[in-house]
């Protein structure tokens, strides 16, 4: 829908990683703005220059993506090999981002997310100063996440200088969006936004994800999968979807050698998982770095059953994204974390996966087994529920389009009556 402002208003997007960079935080931000190019409004990102897992990875510094502006700022990411070198290109970033966006003439709204920390403060305090309005994008919640994982203490002087900017952050905010309702929760006990707060998953990529069967599959064959049962875990690997009790269960299950277990992604905590393989010899498990975008459809179709790994105290601090890529491709899912959950909840209604315990290895084995077991037309039926959810609730084109309404709303027609209720559901899969 065309904007209805006789002059053309500028959105300006803040988000270290942006495509072709594989994070998923930048292509879901991509998402959004080349929708609202496409409403008619003026898209300027600011972005790193370099990749976010890899920072020898260099982007173009000007492009026009499907009519988006896109600048790639020097030295905005120095990769997450090692925590200076990541505090530092972020902060590098943080002070580009706000020179950039104090400079940049007639801006009309700003839309960021948690990429990369606190970029909030910037986006803050540059609506701020301009006098607009910005919209703020909850992919994560800190210090929930680094008090959940043992990295700060609950009391300390970080944790309490961090609970305060992230307050300043929400009382600025004339739109947040949460994953999820557990995230939502969380937000709420901050204080009182409900009046300005939209509670809607993600979307997985559909134009990127197209159903393989196993037989003509390239990345199966290249990996010499054509005859393997897969178990796949793609994306973060971090302590907060932890990936334990699944290795411990691979290593209970050496022997078999129809079984793959395959590791896909970056993440603080892939060299561990690697450390792990080499440790004890895995000959049944590949890891693999993120694959490329154009090849998402053919790497997440290789898997029989797709992994989803919630941390124990991470319910309403991370959604798992990674589920709806593996529902889009019709993929039955292993689920390894807490109840009650967003996952849990859709696992509950809809049955196409299967919950462990985080520390039980024998459910894990168990499962594992019972999964293999289960004939081809029971793993079909899981995945096509699971396919079915993703369609009728949680497709790209009906959430970006609803996402991108609410944004409109809230950036740039705020005295509209929209009709909606306060703290908006995208819907009740």
């Amino acid at each position: 829908m065309p904007s209805p402002f006789r002059r053309r208003r500028t959105l300006l997007v803040i988000s270290q990683t942006f495509v072709p960079d594989p994070a998923s935080v930048g292509q879901h931000m991509t998402d959004v703005s080349v929708e609202m190019a496409r409403r008619g409004y003026r898209v300027r990102v600011y972005a790193s220059a370099r990749g976010y897992e890899d920072a020898s990875v260099k982007y173009p510094a000007h492009e026009v993506l499907q009519g988006v502006e896109v600048r790639r700022l020097p030295l905005g990411s120095l990769g997450k090999k090692r925590f200076f070198l990541r505090v530092l290109g972020t902060a590098v970033f943080h002070l580009q981002a706000l020179l950039a966006g104090l400079f940049f003439p007639r801006i009309d709204g700003i839309f960021f997310s948690t990429s990369p920390p606190l970029i909030g403060v910037v986006a803050s305090i540059i609506g701020a100063i301009r006098r607009v309005p910005v919209a703020y994008w909850a992919m994560d919640l800190n210090p929930d996440q680094l008090i959940a994982i043992g990295k700060l203490k609950p009391m300390s002087f970080s944790a309490r200088v961090l609970e305060a900017v992230n307050r300043f952050i929400l009382r600025r905010a004339s739109l947040i969006i949460a994953l999820d309702r557990f995230m939502a929760d969380r937000l709420l006990t901050r204080g009182n936004y409900a009046d300005k707060m939209l509670v809607m998953p993600p979307w997985s990529h559909d134009e990127h994800i197209q159903q393989r069967s196993a037989g003509d599959n390239p990345f199966r064959i290249r990996h010499g999968l054509q005859v393997k049962f897969v178990i796949m875990y793609s994306g973060n690997h971090s302590p907060s979807n932890p990936l334990q009790t699944l290795l411990d269960a691979a290593v209970r299950l050496k022997n078999d050698d129809s079984l793959r277990f395959l590791f896909v992604g970056g993440g603080s905590g892939k060299k561990d998982v690697e450390a792990y393989i080499r440790d004890h010899q895995l000959t049944n498990v590949i890891s693999l770095p993120y694959q490329p975008l154009s090849e998402l459809g053919d790497s997440l179709s290789a898997a029989d059953v797709h992994v989803v790994s919630l941390g124990e105290k991470m319910v309403g601090i991370i959604h798992p994204c990674k589920i709806y890529g593996a529902m889009a491709v019709a993929r039955p899912i292993l689920y390894f974390g807490p109840r009650p959950s967003h996952i849990a909840d859709l696992l509950d209604r809809h049955g196409f996966g299967v919950q462990v315990a985080h520390g039980d290895v024998d459910g894990a084995v168990k499962a594992i087994e019972r999964l293999k077991a289960t004939g081809s037309g029971e793993l079909k039926r899981m995945g096509d529920e699971a396919r079915n959810v993703m369609q009728e609730y949680l497709g790209q084109k009906a959430l970006t389009a609803r996402f991108c309404d609410r944004l409109e709303g809230a950036l740039f027609e705020a005295h509209r009556d929209t009709g909606a209720s306060p703290v908006q559901a995208a819907s009740n899969p």
